[in-house]
């Protein structure tokens, strides 16, 4: 049986009608049982709303592929949509493969991979939260015990806790049921590469510092001996020491260094660390996504002038200007590009100017900073150049025909049914396809954060103005 398109749209508009009904009502006068005996109500309609979001979503698979309508995947055509979190849509993605309808491969309807789950989540019996513990639980049993039997008797202990039980206690309960059905863990295999390895850095303080906390690390033996191997060498009393007006990299501090040496081993260390760092880049060669394997900042005249404020690498680290000109100095392996306060016009390229593509990913660097579609957060150091009129249908390779774009991104727009273009403001428009078109902003503000959208919609919705 066909779907009726005109009952499905008249029965949405009646329930858009009882919901502005429902929202104009007046709650302060009634009482309090009745009061929370309204918010148990919601909440039921609320959880069961979601059921039918995996039945649409599910059918919307079923006609095309996000590559169709012009997204990465389906998570980002809800994150584009709905503007919703990247980790919401993912979510609501993840729970639509586990609880919405499917299809055999010779077209029949098929029921929810986890059946008990979707119909308590469609009578509003349990919630999203509910489903999340569900779903962390089935990704932790073990294959050996994910028989059809036992899967099915899991489900059900776990969806008739769900029905009276808290998220928190049905976590309580699903990791007792997960060790009763794995007892010894899983079995060791030495073939298996050890997952145990990190290095993590959080995000700057206001200050640009990284705290301690925001760094974390776990090291196997192999990366433990190396490092262990370059402090003896460069942590050593006298070493890469940043108040010495001549500091020792090679060879053997003098005694006078040595005696003068007043920092911690800390200290010591994290001078190592950095000077290894800095000593790594310097015998590197070669590019990454058009840029050099290099730190790259970009500042005004006015901040050189001054040697003062904050620069920012195409890395997206803020970087102070006195810090920036200093490392410019040390040797080929910086770059420093300067702009004019005003315009954002290239003034000076550095080393790189003989370079003219180089340059040119400098220059771009300076005026987008990183990935131009609205809502990515990928800096210029993940970007590659993108032609705003593809190069093969005769886009010029100049400045003010071309921008910066993450991989996935400079695909879209290649392939994807995006559409980019030069605003007057210098700034660079993504128009999407029309099934994601829903009026969002086409310029990027996350690498501006003192931009703001203007008011009215004379430019597009955009402007350059700076924020109050």
């Amino acid at each position: 049986m066909a779907t009726d398109r005109a009952a499905v749209l008249t029965a949405y508009a009646v329930l858009e009608d009882a919901v502005a009904a429902v929202n104009n009502l007046d709650y302060t006068g009634l009482d309090i049982r009745t009061l929370l005996e309204l918010q148990s109500r919601r909440e039921t309609l609320k959880c069961a709303s979601a059921a039918v979001d995996h039945e649409i979503l599910a059918a919307a698979q079923t006609q095309a592929t996000a590559k169709d309508i012009g997204a990465k995947d389906w998570p980002e055509v809800l994150h584009v949509r709905l503007r919703i979190s990247r980790e919401e849509a993912r979510r609501r993605v993840r729970d639509c493969d586990h609880l919405g309808p499917r299809s055999a491969i010779t077209g029949e309807p098929l029921g929810p991979v986890w059946e008990l789950v979707a119909a308590a989540l469609a009578e509003g019996a349990i919630n999203t939260e509910h489903v999340a513990v569900i779903t962390n639980f089935f990704t932790k049993v073990p294959l050996w015990a994910a028989d059809p039997v036992t899967v099915l008797q899991c489900e059900t202990d776990l969806v008739a806790d769900a029905r009276v039980k808290t998220p928190e206690d049905l976590r309580k309960v699903a990791a007792d049921l997960l060790y009763r059905l794995d007892q010894d863990g899983p079995e060791p295999n030495d073939d298996e590469p050890d997952p145990k390895r990190s290095f993590v850095m959080g995000k700057q303080r206001p200050d640009g510092r990284t705290d301690v906390t925001d760094v974390t690390a776990e090291l196997d033996p192999e990366g433990r001996a190396y490092w262990e191997v370059l402090f003896d060498k460069y942590a050593a009393p006298g070493m890469c020491n940043p108040a010495d007006p001549q500091p020792c990299f090679s060879g053997t501090p003098t005694q006078e260094q040595i005696d003068n040496d007043t920092r911690t081993v800390a200290q010591r260390q994290y001078d190592a660390f950095k000077f290894v760092g800095r000593m790594m880049l310097a015998s590197s060669s070669g590019v990454h996504n058009g840029f050099p394997v290099a730190v790259v900042g970009t500042c005004t005249v006015a901040e050189l002038e001054k040697r003062a404020g904050v620069a920012l690498t195409h890395t997206g680290t803020k970087l102070p200007v006195k810090d920036l000109v200093r490392m410019a100095a040390q040797g080929s392996d910086n770059y420093l590009a300067v702009f004019d306060e005003h315009t954002g016009q290239p003034l000076y390229l550095g080393r790189a100017a003989r370079t003219a593509s180089t340059a040119q990913r400098l220059a771009l660097f300076g005026r987008d900073r990183g990935c131009t579609r609205p809502n990515c957060t990928a800096p210029a150091s993940r970007s590659q150049v993108h032609h705003l009129i593809n190069w093969r249908d005769g886009g010029l390779t100049n400045i003010d025909t071309m921008t910066m774009a993450c991989g996935s991104d400079n695909r879209l727009a290649d392939t994807g049914g995006w559409t980019t273009t030069m605003g007057p403001d210098g700034r660079t428009h993504w128009t999407p396809p029309p099934l994601l078109d829903v009026g969002q902003p086409r310029t990027n503000h996350y690498h501006h954060p003192t931009l703001y959208p203007a008011d009215n919609g004379d430019d597009g919705g955009e402007s350059d103005s700076p924020a109050r």
